[in-house]
């Protein structure tokens, strides 16, 4: 096949969207396809860095920064006419935007001769249109999706919740699990230290680490003495620590600030993903595949994961669920479960096999526009 020119849009190089970026990246490259990468120049951290630094002998059409902030603003006229310059100086055949701002900047952007991909990443499709600030985003969503020319989501829960809060899809639309590599199959051992309990995450309310904390502290009230390791750094990591404190927990609780996600695990004995909002976590999926018992909410993508086993999933925001489902979990570890989960998601959700979907989807509509 035809080599491809494809550039990727992302703003913050951070979380999952960030890992599927580069691993779609990489395995582009390694397809034989020219790639570049656009990002914000704000950046994710040093690992978010290294990462990128290690990308980037891989990117044929380079990597460029640039200003672009979470809301909308007069930063983002700049940011858009950025990618259209890089788009048109390249050729590029695929302007792949990812998120809500890099979908955006990708399907405003002047480059007539390439396709337009978006990928929400959950993003807007986290906003409810009875916010003042979800209104605003998925009114802008609803126009931007006249000027897309493929729809990829991550779950199938995220093509659904597109569809029902926005529109659904007029142009081509297909769900691509995200995929890990054959090499993070491989066991997590926890270590001398390690905690009860471990989160790994961006500390943001979304993410349910305040529901754990109280969770936690009502517990302690009933005997057991759990521990915990807060793996990750966010806009709400003082409440979160303030919090702990408010709890009289700080004996029990520790923030380690952001770490490589296997070196995380081995932090504790039991993965918590007590989100109020995901799409399709990479935490999830690379716990599962490292070995790692957890107890997670029911949200976004997370039952395509779980399969059968769904039904151990707590309710999000629920306290008291959240509570029985780690108080089982601590006391009676489901080693059977844990196995059959990790089986699952080496069969359905490789990187080659994500790899392999989203050019697939690319040919499709490329051949179709040329026809």
């Amino acid at each position: 096949m035809t080599p491809l020119r494809i550039l990727h849009v992302l703003r913050a190089p951070v979380g999952g969207l960030f890992r599927h970026v580069v691993d779609l990246a990489r395995e582009q490259a390694a397809h034989g396809h020219a790639v570049g990468v656009v990002a914000a120049t704000a950046s994710g951290g040093a690992l978010a860095e290294a990462a990128l630094a290690d990308l980037e002998p891989q990117l044929e059409l380079g990597l460029s920064r640039v200003r672009m902030t979470r809301q909308v603003g007069l930063d983002d006229i700049g940011a858009v006419r950025h990618v259209g310059v890089r788009a048109r100086d390249i050729g590029a055949d695929v302007l792949h935007g990812h998120g809500a701002k890099g979908g955006a900047y990708a399907r405003l952007a002047a480059a007539p001769n390439a396709i337009r991909v978006y990928t929400p990443h959950g993003g807007s499709l986290h906003y409810s249109a009875r916010s003042a600030s979800g209104l605003v985003y998925l009114t802008l969503e609803r126009l931007l999706a006249r000027r897309t020319d493929l729809f990829l989501f991550e779950s199938a829960y995220g093509r659904d919740t597109y569809a029902r809060k926005i529109a659904s899809p007029t142009a081509a639309a297909r769900v691509v699990h995200n995929g890990l590599r054959p090499q993070e199959f491989a066991p997590v051992a926890p270590r001398p230290d390690a905690t009860d309990i471990v989160f790994v995450g961006e500390l943001r309310r979304l993410k349910g680490v305040d529901v754990l904390i109280e969770a936690m502290a009502r517990l302690r009230l009933e005997g057991p003495q759990l521990t915990a390791t807060i793996v990750g750094d966010g806009p709400d990591a003082r409440f979160f620590r303030d919090l702990v404190e408010a709890r009289d927990l700080v004996t029990r609780v520790r923030f380690t600030g952001p770490l490589p996600a296997r070196d995380a695990f081995a932090l504790g004995h039991l993965l918590c993903v007590p989100s109020r909002a995901e799409s399709l976590p990479y935490v999830v999926l690379e716990a599962a595949a490292a070995g790692m018992p957890m107890v997670a909410s029911r949200v976004g993508g997370m039952a395509e994961i779980f399969g059968e086993a769904a039904d151990r999933l707590v309710e999000p925001g629920d306290i008291a669920a959240l509570m029985a489902a780690l108080r089982s979990a601590i006391a009676m570890p489901d080693e059977a479960a844990t196995a059959t989960l990790r089986a699952r998601v080496r069969d359905l959700f490789s990187v080659a096999a994500m790899t392999d979907g989203v050019l697939d989807a690319y040919r499709t509509v490329i051949s179709t526009r040329r026809n």
